[in-house]
């Protein structure tokens, strides 16, 4: 394994007391950084940063260090840490009168639905904390670390999928591809018991460290590819940012599946059904391909098939083969390299796409669910449109809700009571001065932020609906305003009801 920091935990345990003491935190970054400096440092943008820490406190020491990668002075580094534990357990290296850092150790509101921030901190290789490895340059190393080997740190894929699992009391989550630890982080907060596994043995002991210096034992390590590591466990919840790039080799062990096409997620969504524990989820980033000739909703349906399990797959975005390559040359550095390699690696790119007929790529979502129906729910979606994070609690009412309508026909579904969701608005479209408007749209500022079209009847129906009446009692009511056939009204209400119950817009009263 490349050299990386020792984890002694007594001497760990000091230095993050250091890391408190001098407000080395989220907030205490925020605040000293501002919201341009910091925001800027998301873009992997240094300069505010740099400029906003010259005074020489504690903290603007440790964002000088950890966050900016700077050398600092010796006397300075001492004030603000344990600095000899550090150089002796391999955090920090010496050259003269400076010291540098050898790591990246990043600060992380570790935030859970339901319970307070806590402070995190998120350890990985210099140069790959925000956008992939792209920032550390081409050539086969990285800071003397080979760059297949490479851990990155807290990007936006990451914090994605940390804001879409369902966070509840558990007792058994799986970090499936845990990297530095960032999903690791958040299931320890409310799992009782996590494993963290990683092809990449310096992943997982990158994993150690995060999970060791924001204070965390209820976490164990095992080394080995997809599920094979855990055997036939079963856990309440998995989680997954896997390699799920699409690529002609497996250059980077922390993007690469070394799978053909797509096949690396579509194997992830086989297997989750026999490690999930009744009503346990799972939760993943992936990338899948578009096939000339093929329907992409079908290729993912496929996917799930037979597998028992209920699914939401989102996709948020797609991109030509050529756009995608791009992506992703940029992402390991290539476009810094010579002209000539950076056009053959791209070729190289384009010719497997080419050949397996795949015209664009989709990214998105995928939650699974062991719901145990007979008849599992599948939905697959579009949906590029803004959503509301963390979205975690809002997937686990849409599920909810799947087993209310599935378990309800029409005649029950009228006879149950519903409330209108909060902050749910009406739209009323048509030109100036008209009588009616041509058409009322109710749009959802919460969750997923729909909006869906409904008639007079729709807009009469979400309008009243506040739980002490039964949908059918309403319906007749509305009937008898309208002057409408109830009978007829009745038959016809249920659809729309589905589509309003199942999208949000209005919740049974269970």
């Amino acid at each position: 394994m490349t050299s990386s920091p020792v984890l002694d935990p007594g001497r760990l345990s000091k230095l993050r007391e250091a890391l408190l003491a001098a407000s080395y935190t989220a907030d205490g970054c925020l605040d000293l950084l501002g919201p341009t400096g910091y925001a800027a440092l998301a873009r992997s943008e240094a300069v505010p940063a740099l400029r906003a820490t010259r005074g020489g406190s504690p903290l603007e020491t440790l964002v000088r260090l950890f966050l900016l990668q700077q050398p600092v002075q010796y006397a300075a580094a001492a004030a603000a840490l344990p600095v000899e534990d550090c150089l002796a357990d391999g955090w920090l290296t010496r050259d003269g009168e400076t010291v540098r850092a050898t790591v990246d150790v990043r600060p992380y509101a570790n935030e859970v639905a339901g319970l307070p921030s806590a402070d995190a901190w998120v350890v990985s290789d210099l140069g790959c904390a925000v956008g992939g490895a792209g920032g550390i340059g081409s050539g086969e190393t990285a800071h003397g670390v080979a760059r297949k080997d490479l851990v990155l740190g807290v990007g936006g894929a990451s914090t994605t999928l940390a804001n879409l699992a369902v966070r509840r009391p558990v007792r058994a989550a799986l970090d499936l591809g845990s990297g530095s630890g960032v999903q690791a982080l958040h299931a320890a907060r409310h799992a009782q018991r996590v494993t963290a596994t990683d092809l990449n043995p310096r992943a997982l002991h990158f994993t150690r460290l995060t999970l060791a210096l924001s204070g965390f034992e209820n976490v164990e390590m095992a080394e080995g590819s997809l599920f094979e590591p855990v055997a036939d466990r079963k856990f309440d919840l998995i989680v997954s940012n896997p390699p799920f790039v699409i690529s002609p080799g497996s250059r980077f062990v922390y993007r690469d599946g070394g799978m053909a096409g797509d096949d690396l997620c579509r194997g992830l969504v086989r297997g989750a059904a026999a490690h999930l524990e009744p009503g346990g989820y799972c939760h993943l980033l992936a990338n899948w391909q578009h096939v000339k000739g093929e329907d992409w909703h079908d290729r993912l349906a496929g996917w799930v098939a037979g597998t028992g399990l209920d699914a939401w797959v989102v996709q948020r975005e797609v991109q030509d083969i050529a756009q995608y390559a791009e992506l992703w040359l940029r992402d390991g550095g290539d476009h810094r390299g010579a002209d000539s390699d950076y056009q053959t690696r791209y070729g190289e790119w384009l010719d497997t796409f080419e050949a397996a007929g795949v015209e664009s790529i989709g990214f998105g979502w995928i939650t699974l669910r062991a719901g145990g129906a007979t008849r599992p729910t599948v939905r697959i979606e579009e949906w590029p449109h803004p959503v509301e994070q963390p979205l975690g609690p809002h997937i686990e009412s849409w599920f909810a809700r799947q087993d209310f309508l599935r378990s309800h026909d029409d005649a029950a579904l009228l006879a149950a009571r519903y409330v209108l969701a909060d902050e749910v608005v009406q739209e009323q479209v048509g030109p100036p001065g008209a009588e009616d408007p041509e058409h009322v749209i109710l749009r959802h500022n919460r969750g997923m932020r729909r909006a869906t079209k409904v008639d007079t009847v729709g807009a009469g129906f979400v309008g009243v609906c506040d739980g002490t009446l039964a949908a059918g009692e309403i319906i007749d009511a509305i009937a008898q305003l309208l002057g409408e056939d109830r009978v007829m009204l009745r038959d016809r209400v249920p659809e729309s009801l589905r589509l309003l119950t199942e999208q949000g817009f209005v919740n049974p009263v269970l």
